[in-house]
């Protein structure tokens, strides 16, 4: 399916690239722009970029699915996070010790 009249740019063609931008690095943040750039192209009246940015959603949700379900072992980020506060915030709160006084 063609996305971007102006520029000729395909569906599959946009696809590509942001899969080989996830290759890359799964977590960088992806815009309409980057994914013109590498394809040698630039914006032009920039009325395909939503339907870009949906492009770009689905593919990387996939993407992240499907290495979820190739991998044996998943990472609850939220518990993790929570831990390492737990760890860095110690006993008390703040950091003061238990004798401080509020004024």
């Amino acid at each position: 399916m063609l996305v971007c009249h102006c520029n000729i740019i395909s569906q599959k063609e946009i696809e590509d690239v942001i899969l080989g931008f996830l290759r890359d690095d799964a977590w960088q943040l992806l815009v309409p722009t980057k994914v013109y750039r590498e394809l040698g192209k630039r914006g032009r009246c920039c009325g395909c970029f939503p339907n870009v940015v949906d492009i770009i959603a689905r593919v990387t949700e996939d993407y992240h699915l499907e290495q979820a379900r190739n991998s044996g072992e998943l990472v609850d980020v939220k518990s993790k996070l929570a831990e390492w506060r737990r760890q860095q915030r110690g006993g008390g709160r703040e950091g003061r010790s238990t004798s401080h006084r509020a004024a």
